[in-house]
C-alpha cells in the first residue's frame, strides 16, 4: 500500500511541480494580485512595496549561504569523510543501510543542515557501493531516500533557520518579539521530543519500506573530484605555494577563532548561539578539518554552485516580504487566522500552513521571512508562545520537504539517483509522520 501511494505521489508531483525559482515568481505575482484586493493598495503602490523590501534580506541570505557551505564543506573534509567510508561497510542488506543511513543523516542534520544533507547522500552513495562489492542485492532509492530523511529535522537542529534567526541580535522581527533565546526552542523540551520521535520512527518507517524482492541497483562510479589526491610539487615550491599549502597559518587563525568562540560561549552560554556564531564554528572547523588552507578553498568552490537557489531567490521573498509588510496584507492574514483558531489548535493550524508554503518557498530562511510576521501576529492576539510558534513553523516547513525536491538536488547529483526514484518513498514517509508531530504540537 505504501509503495502504491509513492508512486502515485509521484507522477502527480512529476506533472505540477516546477523549478523552485517559478514558484517564488508565482508567489510575488499571488501576494501582489492579494494585495491589491484584500487592501487600499493601487498595484503601482504594490510594486513600489515589493521594490522597497527586494533588497532587505542580503545579510539573512549571506548567512543561509555559508549555513549550507560550509556544512556542506566539513562534511567533506577528510577526517569526516574517513568516518563515512568506515559506516559504509557495516550493513549487510538494505534493512541495515536504510537504518544507519538514515540515523546518520538525521543526527548530522541537527547539528548543520548542510552536513547532514552532504553526509546523508556520501554515506548513501559508499553504503550502496560497498553492498554491492559484497555482491549483496540491495534497493538503492530507499537507500537514497533515507539519506534524504536530514532534511526532515533539520529546522529543529543547531542550523534552524526561524529559531537561529530570532536569537540574533537585530533580526527582522525584533520589535514583536524581541530576542527569543534557544534555550526555549532548540533546546525546548517540545522540540527535544518531537525530535527524538522522529529520530526513533523514520527509520523504522523506512524498515517497514524494503520490499521483499530486491532488485540490485548499480551504483554510480566514484567521481574524480570526490578524491583529494594531490600531487606533491618539488622542493623548490614559491612562496605563493608554501602558503597556501601551510598548515601551520591554518592552525595559528583556527587557534585564534576557537579560542575566541570558547571565550564567547563560556561568556553568553546557549544564548549565543545563532547564525553568526554557528557560521564561525563550522567554518573554522572545517578549515581546520582540511589543514591546507587551499584545499578549503577548492572545497568551497565545488559546494558553492549549491547555494544558487538561495542567492537567487532570496530578493524575491525579500519583496514579498516588503509587500506582504507594507500593504497591510500581514494583519489581514494574521486575523484570518486568529479568527479560524485558539490557542489550542493554533500551532497545529501554523504547521499545516507553514507545510503548505515550503512547498512554494523551499526555504527555510526565505520561508520565516514571508510567513513568520503573519504567525507571530497571529499568535501575539491568541496567547500562543512566540517559541511554540517557531518550532511550529520549523516542523512544518521540514515536514514538506520530502515533498519538495528543491534540497534533493545535492544528494541527487552524489548518488546518481533521480528525483522521481525517490520521491514516493520520502512522500509516503512525509504523510505517516504527521500523527506524531500533530499529537506532540497539542499535548506538549
Amino acid at each position: 500500500m505504501i509503495a502504491r501511494l509513492g508512486s502515485l505521489l509521484n507522477r502527480v508531483a512529476g506533472r505540477v511541480v516546477p523549478d523552485p525559482f517559478i514558484f517564488a515568481l508565482l508567489l510575488t505575482l499571488l501576494t501582489l494580485i492579494l494585495g491589491v484586493a484584500l487592501t487600499p493598495n493601487s498595484p503601482g503602490k504594490m510594486i513600489t512595496h515589493w521594490m522597497n523590501g527586494f533588497w532587505d534580506l542580503l545579510t539573512f541570505g549571506m548567512q543561509m549561504v555559508l549555513i549550507l557551505v560550509t556544512g556542506g564543506v566539513l562534511a567533506q573534509s577528510p577526517p569526516v569523510r574517513r568516518l563515512i567510508d568506515a559506516l559504509a561497510g557495516w550493513p549487510r542488506n538494505t534493512a541495515g543501510a536504510v537504518v544507519l543511513v538514515s540515523l546518520t543523516a538525521m543526527s548530522a542534520a541537527l547539528i548543520n543542515w548542510g552536513l547532514g544533507l552532504i553526509a546523508g547522500a556520501l554515506l548513501a552513495r559508499e553504503t550502496a557501493k560497498s553492498l554491492q562489492a559484497r555482491g549483496v542485492k540491495h534497493h538503492y532509492p530507499l537507500i537514497g531516500a533515507a539519506g534524504y530523511t536530514g532534511l526532515l529535522v533539520w529546522h529543529g537542529g543547531l542550523s534552524g533557520s526561524a529559531p537561529l534567526t530570532v536569537a540574533t541580535e537585530g533580526h527582522f522581527l525584533t520589535g514583536l518579539t524581541g530576542i527569543i533565546p534557544v534555550s526555549s526552542t532548540i533546546f525546548g523540551s517540545l522540540n527535544l521530543i518531537l525530535a527524538l520521535v522522529l529520530l526513533i520512527s523514520v527509520p523504522l518507517i523506512l524498515l517497514a519500506m524494503v520490499p521483499k524482492d530486491e532488485t540490485l541497483w548499480i551504483s554510480r562510479k566514484r567521481e574524480a573530484e570526490d578524491s583529494d589526491t594531490e600531487v606533491d610539487g618539488d622542493a623548490s615550491q614559491t612562496l605563493a605555494k608554501r602558503l597556501e599549502d601551510s598548515a601551520v597559518l591554518t592552525v595559528i587563525i583556527c587557534a585564534l577563532a576557537i579560542g575566541y568562540l570558547v571565550y564567547y560561549f563560556a561568556l553568553k552560554g546557549l544564548s549565543g548561539l545563532n547564525l553568526n556564531s554557528m557560521n564561525a564554528c563550522f567554518l573554522f572547523l572545517g578549515l581546520l578539518f582540511f589543514l591546507r588552507p587551499i584545499r578549503y578553498v577548492k572545497a568551497v568552490g565545488k559546494v558553492v554552485a549549491q547555494s544558487s537557489g538561495i542567492i537567487l531567490q532570496f530578493p524575491f521573498y525579500a519583496g514579498i516580504m516588503g509587500m506582504m509588510r507594507d500593504s497591510g496584507l500581514v494583519e489581514v492574514f494574521s486575523g484570518a487566522m486568529v479568527s479560524a483558531s485558539n490557542s489550542l489548535t493554533f500551532p497545529v493550524l501554523s504547521f499545516f500552513s507553514a507545510g503548505l508554503v515550503n512547498l512554494f518557498v523551499p526555504s527555510g530562511g526565505g520561508q520565516w521571512a514571508v510567513q513568520g510576521p503573519i504567525l507571530i501576529e497571529a499568535a501575539q492576539q491568541l496567547g500562543v508562545p512566540f517559541s511554540k510558534t517557531v518550532i511550529a513553523l520549523a516542523y512544518g516547513d521540514q515536514w514538506t520537504n520530502m515533498l519538495q525536491p528543491f534540497w534533493a538536488l545535492p544528494l541527487l547529483g552524489i548518488t546518481g539517483l533521480q528525483a522521481r526514484q525517490i520521491i514516493g518513498y520520502t512522500a509516503a514517509l512525509m504523510l505517516l509522520i504527521v500523527p506524531l508531530i500533530i499529537i506532540g504540537l497539542l499535548i506538549l
